[in-house]
């Protein structure tokens, strides 16, 4: 599987503007037929809290044209409002034929932040085959909760998709934790963070994707980049296999989540 991280800045607030900004680095990059392209956390709007601005529903229709236009798959952040009325920080997967195949809900809102005050918090872990490969999107603050991490590697995630709005003053807990929850679930860990500043905070990027050995295969600097990288899925099944960690993991200690499972 070879995955596409598009690192940029955001323009706050206009998803227009946000939607040439990827549409120019894809052009650039040129992605393969079947390439997964893996955007940032809310990367048509910013970790904005204006739910009456950003909730309109153009993100996804416009992910599904790149999609088929491209023949590509896209993992995409965007904000959706739920029937409580508050907002939900959501990533939907959009296969190369533009249909939607699943769409994660942050689990975890950011109340340092505030973002819980306007978002809630989703149910469910999400599982996708995409090619041949089981992945899972995260969202963020998701990182910080190994727990969500091992049930979906327990119930097979071998590549999880993290979109975030990661802020400059923790960005060595960042790369940290990124490299921690690839080696604990023998997983690919592809990690898209942003670039440049909101009305609020400043972004450093350092976009990365991981091994499930907890090599570094590719990482950006605080720079607009577009990371690609080639997934070596036997290699990451031969580990598994050679050194059993997740069989040995005893599964009644685990919390329960509902996991949304598509991968037979």
């Amino acid at each position: 599987m070879n995955v596409l991280a598009l690192q940029h800045d955001i323009v706050w607030e206009d998803k227009p503007a946000n939607h040439a900004v990827v549409e120019r680095m894809l052009a650039k990059a040129r992605p393969a037929p079947g390439d997964l392209v893996v955007l940032a956390e809310l990367f048509d709007t910013g970790f904005s809290m204006n739910l009456e601005r950003i909730v309109d529903g153009a993100t996804v229709p416009w992910a599904r044209r790149v999609a088929v236009d491209l023949d590509v798959n896209v993992l995409c952040g965007h904000a959706e409002r739920a029937e409580d009325s508050k907002g939900r920080n959501r990533a939907t997967l959009v296969d190369r034929n533009g249909r939607d195949i699943g769409w994660y809900d942050k689990i975890h809102p950011f109340s340092f932040g505030r973002e819980s005050t306007f978002y809630g918090g989703g149910q469910r872990l999400l599982l996708r085959r995409v090619e041949d490969a089981v992945v899972c999107p995260l969202i963020c603050y998701d990182l910080r909760f190994p727990e969500l991490w091992r049930i979906a590697a327990f119930a097979g995630a071998e590549v999880f998709l993290i979109g975030a709005s990661w802020p400059a003053t923790r960005q060595a807990h960042w790369r940290a934790l990124c490299i921690a929850r690839a080696i604990e679930n023998q997983a690919y860990v592809v990690a898209v963070n942003r670039v440049g500043s909101d009305p609020f905070l400043p972004y450093t990027g350092g976009s990365i994707v991981v091994s499930p050995r907890g090599e570094v295969v590719a990482e950006a600097d605080d720079r607009a980049a577009t990371l690609r990288a080639a997934l070596d899925l036997a290699a990451l099944r031969a580990w598994r296999a050679e050194f059993p960690a997740l069989r040995d993991l005893r599964r009644e200690h685990l919390g329960t989540i509902v996991v949304d499972s598509g991968i037979a």
